[in-house]
Parts: C-alpha cells; sequence; structure tokens
C-alpha cells in the first residue's frame, strides 16, 4: 500500500491498479504495528524544521509491529563521497539542454520573491552550519543549481514542468524553453521546491534519538543517506 502528498501521483498508481492514498508523513491514517516493512524514499528531506524531520520518522516507527523494518532515503549534502561523483552530478554532461531550461531565470534570489505565503515558515528554518554548508540568512534561502553541488542545507530546487497549463492564480516563474522553431518556444512555469540535503551522519543521528527503534544499517548510495531501523 503507497501513500502520497500529491493526488495526481495516486490518480497514477490507481490508474496502474495499485493501491495508494492521500496522506501526510506527519499523520498517517494507518493502525499502529501493523506494517511489516515501510519506505520512506525522498520524503523527509522535505520538511523545514529538524522537529518536524524526527516526528516523520516517528511516525514511520509507530506504523510497524515489533521487529519490523524501515529504509529511509534523503538526498545527501556530499554529493562527491570518497572521491566518487554521485549519479545526480554525473549525469549533467548527458542532460544537454535539460539542465539550462530547468536553471533559466532562476539564480540566487530571496525566498521572499517566490510568494506571499513563504515567510511564514522560513524563519522556522534551521539554520545549521555543519558539513560546510552556509547558514540562511535573512529569510533567505538559495535556489540551486541543478546537477552542481550543493552550497547550503536548506535551499530550494527548480522543477520545471514542461507541457503544463498555468491557472491564472498559481504564482510561479516562467522560463523560455529552448526550441529549433517559434513553434516550440513557449513559456512553462518553474516551481521551487523545499530541500534540507542531510551530512553524513544527521539521519542516524534522529534515528538513533528514538528509543522505540534500532539502527540495523547506515550508508550512502549515489548521493543519498540511508538508514535500515528496526522497531523495538
Amino acid at each position: 500500500v503507497g501513500c502520497d502528498r500529491s493526488k495526481n501521483l495516486v490518480d497514477i498508481c490507481g490508474e496502474k491498479h495499485f493501491q495508494a492514498f492521500v496522506c501526510d508523513a506527519l499523520s498517517v491514517p494507518v493502525r499502529s504495528g501493523s506494517c511489516d516493512a515501510c519506505i520512506s524514499i525522498a520524503v523527509i528531506h522535505h520538511f523545514s524544521t529538524a522537529e518536524r524531520r524526527l516526528a516523520t520518522i516517528q511516525e514511520l516507527a509507530r506504523l510497524l509491529r515489533p521487529g519490523g523494518t524501515a529504509l529511509i532515503y534523503v538526498w545527501a549534502m556530499e554529493q562527491k563521497y570518497k572521491n566518487q561523483k554521485s549519479k545526480y552530478l554525473k549525469e549533467k554532461n548527458g542532460s544537454k539542454n535539460k539542465d539550462r531550461e530547468m536553471d533559466a531565470g532562476t539564480a540566487q534570489r530571496p525566498l521572499s520573491d517566490q510568494g506571499p505565503d513563504n515567510s511564514a515558515w522560513s524563519d522556522q528554518l534551521l539554520k545549521d552550519e555543519s558539513c560546510g554548508a552556509k547558514p540562511v540568512a535573512d529569510l533567505r534561502l538559495p535556489v540551486h543549481t541543478n546537477r552542481t553541488s550543493f552550497h547550503s542545507q536548506d535551499l530550494l530546487v527548480p522543477w520545471h514542468l514542461k507541457g503544463g497549463t498555468k491557472k491564472k492564480e498559481e504564482s510561479v516563474d516562467t522560463v523560455l524553453v529552448p526550441g529549433g522553431s517559434k513553434e516550440l518556444q513557449e513559456l512553462s512555469p518553474v516551481f521551487h521546491r523545499y530541500y534540507h540535503v542531510f551530512c553524513e551522519g544527521e539521519l542516524e543521528a534522529l534515528c538513533r534519538s528514538l528509543d522505540c527503534v534500532r539502527v540495523q544499517k547506515s550508508y550512502y548510495d549515489q548521493g543519498n543517506w540511508c538508514v535500515i531501523l528496526e522497531k523495538l
């Protein structure tokens, strides 16, 4: 059984005859202790405070039966590890115009420019200077350049919606899509997603702070920090 915050993604699962429902990772409507195993892939790094990231892991543990296991993946600050580039960095040269499309017009910009409602949560961001990350200052978050190393733990990553239609009430940036003809050059919206990228040991430390779980394994995998934990 799968769940996601995005109704559109859940609808795709339904079309493929998979069981899935819409919910929030902080409050999953599933009975406590009813799961043999759970996975959380690329979810927890979207929460903007350390308290919420920990609460998400607690909720994951709540779902597990005693002896049940969970696998967690989050994006790593270290995209170069043991002298090896992650797949994310390696794909830069082979992506042709994709990254230029995604990054166009998204230079370093203050968070306050992204929309009227962002300042409410931006001042709650964890200002972590570990592993060489720059602290967030003046309620500003850097906009990441795709397929490059991270310079801040808290940042916005541009998401280029190809072929999307912009509703009147949406407040998004637009970029000019490169193309061979004028017909192909049309404005497409760019959304900025919040990320907290994890330093080495950070995810493991969060998991170890919970008395109800035991960390079985902690490892690095292609630009991600990963933990396998067991419910006690």
